[in-house]
């Protein structure tokens, strides 16, 4: 399974995207940081499981023989 960063593109307006930016920078975050947070915290929310890359690295379920 890749284990690569993904990369996505949304379209937002301008003056909206320049107030995220200057809050984010405001509390010491980059905007994809709190991207981040607000898709986990969305996917929490709606009880949707997924794989961290730290778990998509390991073997679950098979034997160490």
């Amino acid at each position: 399974m890749e284990t690569k960063t993904a990369r996505l593109t949304i379209l937002i307006d301008p003056a909206k995207k320049e107030a995220f930016e200057k809050l984010c920078a405001a509390q010491d975050l980059t905007s994809s940081q709190v991207v981040r947070q607000l898709i986990r915290e969305y996917l929490e929310r709606h009880g949707v499981t997924y794989k961290t890359k730290s778990t998509l690295g390991k073997r679950v379920g098979r034997n160490a023989d």
